[in-house]
């Protein structure tokens, strides 16, 4: 296995994020194909917690967030619509965190935001195993049939369900800094979207080319962090392909965020991937590639650049976020290529004082 290479466990059974104390159990590190992780953060201060949604249409693109970062809530509906360039950036700081409800693990309860003209809900369905559903109760997930999620804001209303097929596997990555600082995220690509999405009274109904993302996290962060995050979701060659990077906030820690979904099946890789782009021209080709592409050669077009500051002393930010779609490929587990020509996703940089 080549030097750059992480060797990362694979967590098949429940465990806890955490010790008693808070601290971090280091049994919990390693990833996953399911949410296998407890996360109930101790303390407070350092803990920051978030459901981010990522949802691709040829006609827009969307992202959701509802966040608590313990001493403010900090939620966002950002839309671009495609066909005529333009944004709509809906956003609420809320002190303390009221309004705002965060399930203490993934599938383990609703996440829901309220702040002042802006409302967010995200819940799971699922079926039993007999074909019957239900909705949201709080116990831990089985048999998912998908997650609904409903915003409402001055101009915008979406009301989608991002399907989860039987069997659909997701990334869950344990990033260990310290004992005392550490994250839990699960990246879950390639989830359909059926629905609508309703801006400026204009309603859109959803087709076959619709994709969801969901960023989880779970965690107590060092002040300052600088990171690299990819996406990608569509059909290629008659499959369904989820692309799935990131990059340097995992640097040195033995864990990685790297993943290619296959019809849902996850191929976890283990390398510290070099991202390579133009500080000067976000908009020109991204390059994410491990140092002999030998397991992962991709390009990224962008053909939108998303920029988002943020500066309230305590908590200050900024991240480009390109939107486009991704070529080249990414290996199996097997060691099989496979093309992501295509792919519409997103490439970031983000850097936070939080």
């Amino acid at each position: 296995m080549p030097d750059d290479v992480v060797r990362e466990r694979e967590i098949t059974t429940p465990t806890a994020l955490c010790l008693p104390d808070g601290r971090l159990n280091r049994g919990a590190v390693g990833w996953t194909r399911h949410p296998l992780h407890r996360t109930d953060l101790r303390g407070w201060g350092r803990n920051k917690r978030w459901e981010y949604w990522g949802l691709m249409t040829p006609t827009h693109v969307i992202g959701i967030t509802v966040s608590s970062l313990d001493y403010a809530a900090v939620h966002q509906v950002w839309v671009l619509d495609r066909r005529r360039g333009t944004e709509i950036d809906d956003g609420a700081v809320v002190p303390l965190g009221r309004g705002t409800l965060l399930p203490e693990s993934l599938g383990r309860g609703a996440a829901r935001a309220r702040a002042r003209g802006l409302s967010i809900d995200v819940e799971e369905a699922w079926t039993d195993g007999d074909g019957s559903s239900g909705a949201d109760t709080g116990s831990p997930r089985s048999g998912v049939a998908g997650t609904r999620i409903r915003v409402r804001t001055g101009r915008v209303e979406v009301d989608v369900v991002a399907g989860a097929t039987p069997g659909h596997e997701a990334l869950g990555v344990v990033v260990p800094w310290s004992d005392r600082r550490f994250q839990y995220t699960v990246k879950d690509v390639a989830r359909p979207l059926t629905g609508t999405i309703t801006v400026d009274g204009e309603l859109t109904h959803l087709g076959t080319d619709a994709w969801g993302v969901l960023d989880h996290g779970r965690g107590r962060w060092p002040y300052s962090m600088t990171w690299n995050w990819g996406a990608g979701s569509g059909r290629v060659d008659g499959h369904v392909v989820g692309v799935q990077v990131g990059g340097r906030w995992t640097d040195g820690t033995g864990s990685t965020e790297n993943a290619l979904l296959l019809d849902g099946r996850l191929h976890k890789n283990g390398d510290e991937l070099v991202w390579e782009y133009d500080h000067a021209d976000w908009l020109a080709p991204w390059r994410v590639h491990d140092r002999d592409r030998a397991r992962v050669d991709l390009t990224f077009h962008p053909f939108h650049e998303r920029v988002a500051r943020t500066n309230l002393l305590v908590v200050a930010g900024e991240t480009h976020q390109c939107f486009g779609t991704w070529t080249g490929w990414m290996t199996t587990d097997a060691g099989e290529r496979i093309t992501v020509d295509g792919v519409e996703g997103w490439a970031e940089e983000a850097r936070n004082r939080w």
